[in-house]
């Protein structure tokens, strides 16, 4: 049996999960209805800046972050607020927004395009 490729992976969360535009997810930050939840790598942020406001949370401790039963739980992310992830480009974030709604966590989405998108919208950026 081979591998499942990532790219199915992603596109079978994209199934599951609710998608933003960064139209929809600016709007909703704005209104106070959600908190854009970074997951890239530490080293992306430096290289390619943040959005402001939003919660870094690496990738590898999403998990661990989101549990409120967790040791390394973070208060930040306990909120009523829809999470809306986001990557790069998306693919982490779908992975990750699957992963919150299979823990439970019922207020999540991703937003679409990730990071190069709110780039490309020309939306604020710290460097």
């Amino acid at each position: 049996m081979g591998i499942t490729p990532v790219k199915d992976m992603v596109a079978e969360a994209k199934r599951t999960i609710t998608s933003l535009s960064t139209e929809e997810a600016a709007r909703m930050v704005e209104a106070g209805e959600a908190l854009l939840v970074d997951i890239r790598d530490p080293r992306e942020l430096s290289r390619d800046g943040r959005i402001p406001g939003a919660f870094h949370a690496p990738r590898g401790m999403l998990e661990f972050w989101i549990d409120p039963e967790s040791p390394y739980h973070k208060e930040g992310l306990a909120t009523d607020k829809t999470l809306v992830l986001f990557c790069a480009s998306a693919w982490r974030s779908a992975l990750s927004a699957q992963t919150l709604q299979n823990m439970g966590v019922e207020n999540v989405a991703e937003m679409e395009g990730g990071f190069a998108a709110w780039k490309k919208d020309e939306r604020p950026i710290d460097q």
